[in-house]
């Protein structure tokens, strides 16, 4: 038996909370398109986003650590699978919609530049005055415009609701001839938003002492950390070692999803919201961690903050990645045809600043050191082969 896209619509009609964003009701894409008969539409926009060439390269992209400096350290692809199953299983949990929370997830940090946040914060200061540079925006920037797969328009043409989801600092996207702005976006986007913290906290924590920056007695005073680490040691007392500290990651995972499950689905029932768009005129967020474990998180995040990503050995290379960056910027502004003739044809509509700026933001961290070797080292870049 093949079930028809009009049979999945029903099940998400049946199955799914009443404030879940369902299928059957998108507001659509901004270019119309036939609707696909055994595939509802965020199915179908999780697959443009998975199948789409900037969702390949967060494979060599920078989480914390320069890529390529450790085989078992985070990348922004496998930090985006971490994020996208978390947000399914808290989905699944809220009877929320697995398939648009997972899309938005998924291509939540297509538009993440090089060297991570550093090379954010580079690129955010190299377009000072021609519009800036945020990571969000250029998310949805890459399945807007940069994206070209299909001839009959630019971008992914993905649905409102998961575009909506990618702009988590700005006025939310409202749809053709729909300028009212609303409070928030679905749940399924609140929730993506969320997952991403959750994730990042941990792993960032794990990549941390795995690569010997951090130091379990430093952790100590941490309540994130202390709770778990008590509860580990209870059940396993024998634990030493990596697979102690590992379980203690696992644990803080788990416990941050169960605090968002429980306090989130206490805030969706005293709201008393009965749809998505009663979801979205409301005034504060309802997908939250409850109030002690968001002091915790905050507490876990100044720590991070000093003691992980502004290392000596973190912030040190990073930097120096980022100056090579600013060089290769610079020198595209003098010679827009290093742009190439694809990249080069968007100057005239929006501007040389700002292609610039989106053909860097697509670049791999190898790639942006392979062609800064071709730019300013070509006799070693020749002698190398040509790559690194």
């Amino acid at each position: 038996m093949i079930r028809s896209r009009k049979e999945l619509e029903t099940i998400e009609a049946n199955i799914l909370a009443p404030y879940a964003q369902k299928s059957g009701d998108s507001r659509g894409r901004l270019h119309a398109e036939r609707k696909h008969p055994t595939r509802t539409e965020y199915q179908r926009d999780r697959a443009r986003i998975i199948h789409s060439r900037a969702f390949r390269r967060l494979e060599y992209k920078t989480q914390v650590f320069l890529n390529g400096t450790g085989d078992h350290l985070r990348t922004r692809l496998t930090h985006t699978f971490e994020v996208a199953n978390i947000t399914r299983m808290i989905a699944r949990s809220l009877g929320l919609n697995e398939d648009l929370a997972e899309a938005i997830a998924l291509a939540h940090d297509l538009g993440h530049p090089p060297f991570g946040h550093s090379g954010e914060e580079m690129l955010d200061d190299l377009m000072k005055g021609h519009g800036g540079f945020d990571h969000n925006e250029q998310s949805l920037r890459t399945v807007d415009v940069i994206e070209s797969r299909y001839p009959k328009f630019a971008g992914l043409n993905l649905t409102h609701e998961v575009r909506e989801g990618l702009q988590k600092h700005a006025k939310f996207y409202q749809g053709t001839g729909d300028e009212t702005p609303h409070a928030q976006p679905s749940l399924e986007a609140q929730l993506s938003n969320l997952a991403d913290e959750i994730t990042y906290y941990s792993h960032d924590l794990d990549d941390g002492l795995d690569f010997q920056l951090l130091e379990p007695e430093q952790l100590a005073a941490l309540t994130v950390w202390k709770t778990s680490e008590e509860e580990v040691r209870e059940h396993f007392p024998k634990l030493k070692g990596r697979e102690f500290r590992a379980y203690v990651i696992r644990c803080i995972i788990d416990r941050q999803a169960a605090d968002v499950i429980a306090t989130s689905s206490a805030l969706i029932e005293r709201a008393k919201v009965a749809s998505a768009d009663e979801v979205r005129q409301h005034a504060k967020p309802l997908i939250a961690y409850s109030r002690p474990l968001l002091k915790a998180n905050q507490q876990l995040r100044r720590f991070l903050y000093k003691n992980l990503y502004y290392h000596p050995r973190v912030a040190g290379a990073n930097d120096r990645a980022c100056e090579m960056l600013r060089d290769v910027f610079e020198a595209y502004l003098k010679q827009p045809k290093l742009l190439g003739n694809a990249t080069s044809r968007r100057i005239k509509k929006d501007g040389l600043h700002r292609t610039v700026c989106d053909y860097l933001a697509g670049m791999t961290d190898r790639y942006l050191l392979d062609e800064h070797a071709r730019l300013f080292t070509p006799r070693v870049y020749s002698n190398l082969g040509g790559q690194f």
